[in-house]
């Protein structure tokens, strides 16, 4: 798959892109742990233009990230195509537009998700967009609106006109936000669709190495983005890239997992500070499926989401990666029995 003159080899998997997840560290971790691209967090252009100082960090990419994409969303035209020269000056690989994001605060303004209900605004923006800059231009949306506003099989058609170069679909509608299950149909229907010659990338539900497959196979997708199922797990697209190369699952210990946890809090805590980094890192801790379904574990938990300093949240994990991963539930349940056993939380 290209996007442009960037060749994604066949049947990429990106990092999609999240507000207050797709930061520099993780991005780069996932690259590394197989991730074909991946983007930035969405980037607001009316602060690009105003050169607000948070949003133009956000554009920062190290080599070890690429191809990497921008993206950016806004309501004007004027705000749109001054942020797309201002993120072209970031060399990304590729910028990509917005026309998804569901949340009120950005879909209520008449950005995101909302210009699903202003089409012919869409396609002007998209429209100035490519024409204001050199690199790819890119689009993520959903299918429409609400289940009576399906319109993604003529507005990819609409999209692909303006110039745009791939078009990636959440597979549901802003109404659903984040809610019920991914149409994929519609996405293969838009992918089959013979008009369309760009690329098509589908988004939505996409849990696991098994799922993922399913998708390419059955859907016939260009490309997969990965989102929700990478937080707090980024050898998710380790996992997923061998799966599709030969159907096995690689063996990743918990003290690999761990090891890049810790990696991310201490890149994050660099990045910004203390406070703010650990702060900024609970979404993964309280995410990643390391954690999930250990014995007695709930009030070490809520410790582990509520450390406020590097050491105490290191201690914490020392604990959990010492007494904890890799020991059957039995063993623990015979260990916190006997008298001088490892400390487990009293609640069950």
């Amino acid at each position: 798959m290209k996007i442009g003159n960037i060749d994604l080899g066949e049947r990429p998997v990106m990092l999609a892109p999240m507000e207050d997840v797709t930061d520099q560290s993780f991005r780069q971790i996932c690259r590394e742990q197989g991730a074909d691209m991946v983007y930035t967090e969405f980037v607001s252009a009316d602060a690009l233009v105003r050169n607000i100082d948070s949003s133009v960090r956000k554009m920062t990419i190290q080599p070890g990230e690429r191809p990497a994409a921008i993206q950016i969303y806004g309501r004007t035209v004027e705000a749109m195509v001054e942020a797309a020269r201002i993120a072209e000056a970031a060399r990304p690989e590729v910028i990509d537009i917005n026309f998804g994001c569901p949340v009120k605060k950005v879909a209520g303004k008449g950005a995101g998700a909302g210009m699903l209900r202003n089409v012919p605004l869409m396609l002007e923006i998209t429209r100035e967009v490519v024409k204001a800059v050199s690199l790819p231009v890119t689009v993520k949306t959903r299918l429409g609106w609400d289940h009576d506003n399906k319109i993604i099989v003529e507005l990819a058609e609409q999209l692909q006109d303006c110039g745009i170069q791939a078009l990636t679909i959440h597979g549901r509608t802003r109404s659903q936000m984040y809610n019920g299950e991914a149409d994929w149909t519609l996405i293969g229907a838009v992918k089959n669709n013979p008009k369309m010659h760009i690329p098509i990338i589908g988004n939505g539900d996409v849990t696991t190495p098994e799922r993922l497959r399913e998708c390419f196979d059955t859907y016939g997708v260009d490309g997969v983005m990965v989102g929700r199922a990478s937080i707090g797990a980024p050898w998710i697209f380790r996992e997923m890239k061998q799966y599709l190369a030969d159907g096995t699952l690689p063996q990743i210990s918990y003290q690999e997992k761990m090891a890049l946890i810790r990696r991310q809090i201490a890149e994050s805590i660099d990045r910004i500070d203390e406070k703010r980094g650990i702060l900024h890192i609970r979404r993964h801790l309280a995410a990643t499926p390391v954690l999930k379904g250990l014995y007695n574990f709930r009030s070490t938990r809520i410790a582990m989401l509520r450390a406020e300093t590097k050491a105490e949240l290191e201690a914490i994990l020392d604990h959990i990666e010492n007494d904890w991963l890799g020991k059957d539930p039995e063993e623990l349940r015979q260990m916190s029995r006997n008298e001088g056993g490892m400390p487990l939380d009293a609640d069950a």
